[in-house]
């Protein structure tokens, strides 16, 4: 029998080798270090993809140029009810912000003092009347006797200074039964026009118009109401040019057309037409005071309210529109980011116009080809490069919406 004396060294050395702990970890390592000396490689930057912005170019549409304002609301007409004459205050008639029609009756004074008067006034009337019918008389008398050389001149002459005196009288009595009419009237206080009564002011029971007119309420006509504003020199020059374009002149405001819109209103649902100008510039603030009136019948304006107002200064005209949003603002005034034939960002800077919706009419600095940013707006870095995706501005009553192609 053959022994593999070879075989048996190394199956030994071998064994002896497993044996030792720390051989097998230390192998490891040796063949790892081995392995990443010989496939190192030289480590490489990978530039990022440009961001993806959305662009889209601006809207044309028809757009009326309009001048736009805010104002407030003022009462077409305002008086206040007072007591013209004094007196105990009988009864209120009306309910408190009642709408009342001219001559309704709202306050009554007390009218017996008011009612002696007249009836002292009417017969001191009465008395004198009755004296001149005599002296008339006694004139005619005195003139037959005078063509029979019966009365003297003078007696003829005394006898028409009398008459005439009381005709004289009558004419002043007659006046004071006027007056005492007229403050008789003056008890039962009544509407001077159409309109809303305010709260009364004065309690029945009480004493007024004793040391001067008592004021008792007030009446308000609310329809029309007037728009009262204030627009500037240039804005005032715009109209007058207007005006001149259709052959008007100043004393035709009347045709130029007011729309009036509330803060919580959508658009300027009340329609108008300018109703005055002021003659003369203020010179402190550069600024012309013009006022519109408006039907108001369901009293939606009302005195004091706060008006967005605008008026239209010619015939639509195409424009470019795009969000507002897309609008930003600096020391140089308002601009639009642009993606130019190389996908790089431009900053332009825009005059802009009135806002339709959510839209925005841009004046100059834009073309109708401009790929305008209009979404991820802060990716676009003026000078830097973007991705482009084209969307498509909608035209909107309301708002302006995005939506892709």
């Amino acid at each position: 029998m053959v022994r593999d004396t070879a075989g048996s060294e190394q199956h030994g050395a071998a064994g002896a080798v497993a044996t030792l702990p720390w051989i097998r970890p230390l192998t490891a390592a040796l063949l790892c270090l081995c392995g990443l000396n010989g496939c190192k490689e030289e480590n490489q930057l990978v530039t990022p993809p440009p961001p993806q912005v959305s662009v889209a170019q601006p809207l044309q549409r028809p757009v009326t140029p309009y001048l736009e304002a805010t104002g407030s609301a003022q009462a077409h007409l305002t008086a206040d009810i007072v007591a013209r004459v004094g007196g105990v205050l009988n009864s209120i008639e009306y309910a408190d912000g009642a709408e009342a029609k001219r001559g309704d009756l709202l306050f009554v004074i007390d009218p017996v003092e008011y009612q002696a008067r007249l009836q002292q006034a009417q017969s001191a009337v009465d008395a004198t009347q009755a004296q001149l019918i005599q002296s008339d008389s006694g004139l005619r008398r005195q003139s037959t006797l005078a063509r029979q050389d019966w009365a003297s001149q003078s007696t003829i002459e005394q006898a028409r200074a009398q008459r005439d005196g009381l005709r004289a009288n009558l004419v002043n009595q007659q006046a004071g039964v006027t007056l005492a009419n007229i403050s008789l009237g003056y008890t039962r206080v009544t509407a001077p026009f159409d309109g809303l009564v305010t709260a009364h002011l004065v309690s029945t029971g009480n004493l007024v118009g004793v040391s001067g007119p008592t004021k008792l309420a007030t009446i308000v006509q609310l329809d029309p109401i007037y728009v009262n504003f204030n627009i500037s020199e240039q804005d005032a020059l715009r109209i007058r040019a207007n005006l001149a374009r259709r052959g008007a002149t100043v004393r035709d405001l009347g045709t130029i057309p007011v729309e009036v819109g509330l803060m919580n209103e959508e658009g300027y649902p009340h329609q108008g037409s300018l109703d005055y100008a002021a003659p003369a510039v203020d010179t402190a603030s550069g600024t012309l005071a013009v006022r519109g009136i408006l039907p108001n019948p369901g009293r939606r304006l009302l005195p004091g309210n706060f008006l967005r107002i605008r008026i239209p200064m010619g015939q639509p005209q195409t424009a470019l529109l795009i969000p507002d949003q897309a609008l930003g603002t600096d020391q140089g005034g308002r601009y639009a980011l642009v993606v130019n034939g190389d996908n790089a960002v431009e900053q332009r800077s825009v005059r802009t116009g009135p806002l339709i919706g959510s839209l925005r009419v841009i004046e100059s600095g834009l073309g109708a080809e401009d790929r305008v940013v209009v979404g991820r707006l802060q990716r676009a870095i003026p000078g830097s490069k973007v991705a482009p995706k084209p969307v498509q501005i909608s035209p909107g009553t309301a708002s302006a919406a995005l939506a892709s192609p």
